[in-house]
């Protein structure tokens, strides 16, 4: 049992925050949990719970032989709080894991306000606490308060832009134009609305994309986008066919009315369970609102009359450097006592923040109790988040950048093999030595996260 005295507060309620606020008090350390909102709230953000979601697929694929599925695996073994919310409150999406964001959002924050030794205070965190263990997991949108009091710990900051996709009302889509399909007939193979285009209709979208008023960065932020959320016109103006081979590709679709594939489409996908919203697939943009609305209802066959819910947006990230300024265990190096967790230490990703929350409870756990802490091995998906967190998966003057969960940040399973035999080997690895590992992990086996079903609420 750690030192009740020894309170540690964690700012931001994000899901890297609530993750190690949860994971610390059920190891009995006391937490004071900093969140800005009600009243204050990023650009981002709408609701007034914890852990906000801005898109139902934003903990992507569940499949176990994938990085971020074999991720979630992990978790799950872990007992973590986001898994445990995001199991109970899934919508269909094919082998992805979807949930309910609201009802996502109100089962963590549930449950995190009714674990012992959990106080929420909120307003906005202006100045870091002059004492005691701190954990900063503000997330990429950390307020200009805060991040200028961060300087004086880190330095510059870098920064990159992220983008959000439309979301749609569903009884503005067209169902004369859109037919329900997943690629394959993955899940169960009607999980998505697809809006067919012919080859007239893309190009003539793809020319509308490209001239459409953008919004434009201010004078001082040099655009920096992360790949694997590009905004469409940044895709488009790669070449006229890059959609085309993106989130518009036809492959394993077919048109049930005219049984052939589509030159193009556009995906959409569930939003809440009910299917009374539905989000653009991969069509985060900088358009502006007026644009996006004249661009989507004139040229998107099946949008002519669509209502949209949410307008895309952009917005600006911002992370440290992670691996020159953090020690293994992702204190500080200048300040041990100062922890950082989630997208602020350049993870990317809501299932990925998470799990460095996770882990930042781990070590900060060790360190109030006397204990040693083992870090997760490198070739599972949690070592691997934190060998990339580190550096040490990248060359020592790699320039870091936020990542994702993928197999390029593991250790390299050597030997020629296929594409799938080579996933499968690393999940096969990974899944041993977690196994291995567990026990040192110090999982409570009283007091496992209850997590509320809000479909059932």
């Amino acid at each position: 049992m750690a030192d009740q005295k020894q309170r540690v507060t964690v700012i931001g309620g994000g899901l890297a925050g609530t993750e190690c606020a949860y994971q610390l008090a059920r190891r009995g350390v006391p937490v004071v949990l900093r969140e800005m909102k009600p009243h204050k709230r990023s650009p981002a953000h709408k609701s007034d719970t914890l852990a906000e979601l801005v898109c139902s697929n934003s903990l992507r694929s569940d499949n176990p032989e994938s990085a971020i599925g074999l991720l979630h695996a992990e978790l799950r073994a872990l007992g973590s709080l986001v898994l445990g919310a995001a199991d109970a409150n899934r919508v269909p999406a094919g082998d992805a894991l979807a949930v309910e964001r609201e009802r996502f959002s109100a089962a963590i924050t549930e449950s995190l306000l009714r674990q012992p030794g959990v106080e929420l205070v909120a307003g906005e965190v202006e100045r870091l606490p002059e004492d005691g263990p701190v954990v900063i997991a503000t997330g990429p949108l950390t307020s200009d308060a805060l991040t200028r009091e961060l300087e004086r710990h880190v330095g510059t900051k870098l920064y990159f832009y992220d983008s959000i996709a439309p979301i749609l009302s569903a009884d503005s889509i067209d169902m004369n134009v859109a037919f329900r399909q997943s690629r394959y007939g993955k899940g169960g193979g009607d999980d998505y609305l697809n809006l067919p285009m012919t080859k007239d209709e893309y190009y003539r979208f793809i020319a509308e994309v490209k001239a459409g008023q953008k919004v434009v960065p201010h004078a001082f932020e040099e655009p920096k986008y992360f790949e694997g959320c590009l905004p469409i016109e940044v895709m488009a103006e790669r070449g006229d066919d890059t959609l085309a081979y993106g989130p518009m590709k036809p492959v394993g679709l077919r048109d049930p009315r005219t049984g052939v594939e589509p030159y193009a489409v556009v995906q959409l996908r569930m939003e809440d369970v009910g299917g009374t919203s539905w989000n653009m697939v991969g069509f985060q943009t900088r358009l502006t609102w007026g644009e996006q609305k004249r661009i989507f209802t004139n040229f998107i066959p099946g949008l002519q009359q669509a209502e949209f819910l949410r307008m895309g947006q952009i917005h600006r990230n911002t992370f440290i450097d992670s691996p020159r300024l953090l020690s293994k265990d992702l204190s500080l190096k200048s300040e041990p006592r100062l922890y950082f967790a989630g997208q602020v230490s350049g993870v990317e990703g809501y299932v990925e923040s998470a799990a460095c929350g996770y882990l930042v409870a781990l070590a900060l756990h060790a360190k109030l109790t006397g204990a040693a802490w083992l870090p997760p091995p490198a070739t599972t998906a949690m070592g691997a988040l934190l060998r990339h967190v580190t550096g040490e998966a990248h060359p020592p003057d790699y320039p870091h950048q936020p990542s994702n969960i993928i197999f390029g940040i593991f250790p390299p399973i050597t030997g020629r093999m296929k594409k799938a035999e080579k996933r499968a080997a690393y999940s096969a690895r990974a899944k041993q030595d977690l196994a291995a590992w567990l026990p040192h992990a110090g999982v409570p086996t009283v007091g496992a996260p209850e997590h509320v079903d809000q479909r059932s609420a």
